[in-house]
């Protein structure tokens, strides 16, 4: 199967949460208050799935993003567990499980509120972009204040 050493180096929290759907602790996780400029990637893969640039403060006790860096690197699934009706958001390559996507969003934004796993993530810092394979991302900085 795909991807077998990088989920055996997992925590088990991350593993839980992207392989078994888990959902880690709200307001006491890594990325929830953080704001630093940089890329987030699946824990798993390694793929590019939101930027800095796209992430807010929402208050829901998880980190929130407006939107992925393209629509094609998630693909999103219904999920009716817990007795809710939500729209679960997975990576594309790996198929980790990287938590849900709701229509409370801020509204000048799109309206979307991507409320995703800290344990799913793996952040790269924009100055270790190039340093770490993702030097084509740096351009997508260059508009910042443009989005």
């Amino acid at each position: 199967m795909a991807f077998e050493k990088e989920k055996a180096a997992l925590d088990d929290l991350s593993y839980k949460v992207t392989q078994e759907a888990a959902t880690e602790a709200p307001f006491q996780n890594k990325f929830d208050d953080f704001f630093e400029k940089g890329l987030y990637v699946d824990i798993v893969s390694g793929e590019p799935l939101f930027t800095s640039i796209e992430k807010y403060q929402s208050g829901c006790g998880w980190p929130a993003f407006t939107s992925p860096i393209e629509r094609q690197v998630i693909k999103e699934k219904r999920d009716q567990t817990h007795g809710m009706e939500r729209t679960e958001v997975r990576s594309k390559t790996a198929d980790s499980h990287l938590g849900h996507v709701f229509t409370d969003g801020p509204i000048d934004r799109g309206g979307l509120r991507y409320c995703i796993n800290s344990a799913a993530l793996r952040f790269v810092p924009f100055e270790k972009l190039k340093e770490e394979g993702y030097g084509e991302f740096v351009a997508y900085f260059d508009d910042e204040n443009e989005k």
